[in-house]
């Protein structure tokens, strides 16, 4: 049958971005002769940084960073879910959230995008390596600097990944950044987290500053002398046989000084659709095809994706398969602190992870720094009510 319909979709550059959405619109086209889905892929920093403007204007499908949804809500570049999918589904997407994953799309009452992949921060550790080196997974945050002291631990340390690290430390300890949307953070409380970043990375390798979490969990499996990594968002890739040298396992975060487990900040990507779209009826079919739970548990896991659909993260099957990956971690993920989305929010989080990763590899001025985090807040505010 001739093929009829085209959409092209941008994901982003990794088997667990990329390879589970070619398989699952090759076997939608299988299912749906007549229609051809082609997946382009970008880096990791560009889904990250990258406007969607640009892309919703290019492309048909799209998967996107939920700090956009703001911006998707207000501009009108991506439909709005909720106006052309049956309101059961969308419910069973939501009862079915792994923690913040699905509501992380909605922003006044629109929701851009399926939470098709869920992540946040976690632990992850080289089993073999800690017995041979006769160590134990640090349970406290100083327990974690004394294995870091002995040169056995990598964190990323490039700059959207500290200042989600800064996020996780004031959350944990209490004070969780931008309540209502607003900065909502005791200067004390900002100072010593910074301090508490500082000391940790004093204690890494410079190379991290370097370092996303995809090649933290290189240099983790590859590698003989690093053992143990505190929190990178999570990659079950890694804990799956015969993907990386070393097979990784993932675990829940140390507790800081009884403050609990660390709340790390949720990540995840979602699956969205141009207001553009040539086939809107074809792409939104495809979407909840892709976001099924049966397909995310089966086809979406099998393909190296990290599903969003709680069924799959409770799967007896996909766990036994990940080293229970998802049982293991799925504690972090319900507790996660979940960013603004603000319109203007991604210019406070473009600009604000340099400044706090230069102060960790090389210390300075933390008032200073701080008073330079404020006013690139109150930036991004401005932007939100122009």
């Amino acid at each position: 049958m001739a093929v009829e319909t085209v959409l092209r979709g941008i994901t982003w550059n990794h088997s667990r971005g990329f390879v589970s959405v070619v398989a699952t619109a090759q076997r939608f086209s299988e299912l749906r002769p007549g229609v051809e889905i082609l997946w382009e892929k970008r880096s990791l920093q560009a889904f990250a940084d990258a406007p969607i403007q640009g892309l919703a204007q290019e492309y048909d499908l799209l998967v996107i960073d939920h700090p956009w949804a703001g911006y998707a809500a207000h501009s009108g570049v991506l439909l709005p879910l909720q106006t052309i999918m049956p309101a059961d589904f969308l419910r069973d997407q939501a009862a079915n959230s792994v923690g913040s994953s699905h509501a992380s799309y909605v922003f006044d009452g629109s929701q851009c995008a399926l939470a098709i992949d869920a992540a946040t921060p976690v632990a992850s550790y080289r089993p073999d390596l800690l017995e041979r080196y006769g160590l134990e997974k640090p349970q406290t945050w100083r327990e974690l600097l004394d294995l870091a002291r002995q040169g056995r631990v990598i964190m990323p340390g490039i700059p959207i990944d500290t200042l989600m690290n800064f996020y996780m430390l004031c959350a944990t300890q209490g004070e969780p950044p931008f309540v209502h949307d607003e900065w909502a953070v005791s200067d004390d409380m900002s100072l010593a987290a910074l301090e508490q970043l500082r000391e940790l990375a004093s204690l890494c390798p410079p190379e991290i500053a370097d370092w996303n979490p995809i090649a933290v969990y290189e240099q983790l499996s590859r590698r003989d002398d690093y053992v143990y990594c505190p929190f990178a968002y999570g990659y079950s890739n890694y804990a799956r046989a015969g993907y990386a040298d070393a097979l990784l396992a993932f675990d829940d975060m140390v507790d800081i000084d009884g403050g609990g487990r660390c709340q790390t900040t949720l990540g995840g990507t979602g699956l969205a659709i141009s207001a553009n779209c040539r086939a809107p009826e074809v792409a939104r079919d495809y979407a909840m095809f892709t976001a099924s739970a049966a397909i995310q548990r089966s086809l979406f896991f099998d393909s190296g994706g990290q599903p969003g659909h709680r069924s799959a993260w409770l799967d007896a099957e996909v766990n036994r398969r990940s080293n229970n990956y998802f049982r293991d971690t799925l504690p972090a993920l319900d507790r996660a602190y979940l960013r603004p989305r603000f319109p203007g929010y991604l210019h406070f989080q473009d600009y604000a992870g340099a400044p706090i990763r230069q102060y960790l590899m090389a210390g300075g001025d933390a008032r200073g720094l701080l008073a330079e985090l404020k006013r690139l807040f109150e930036e991004a505010k401005a932007r939100y009510q122009a």
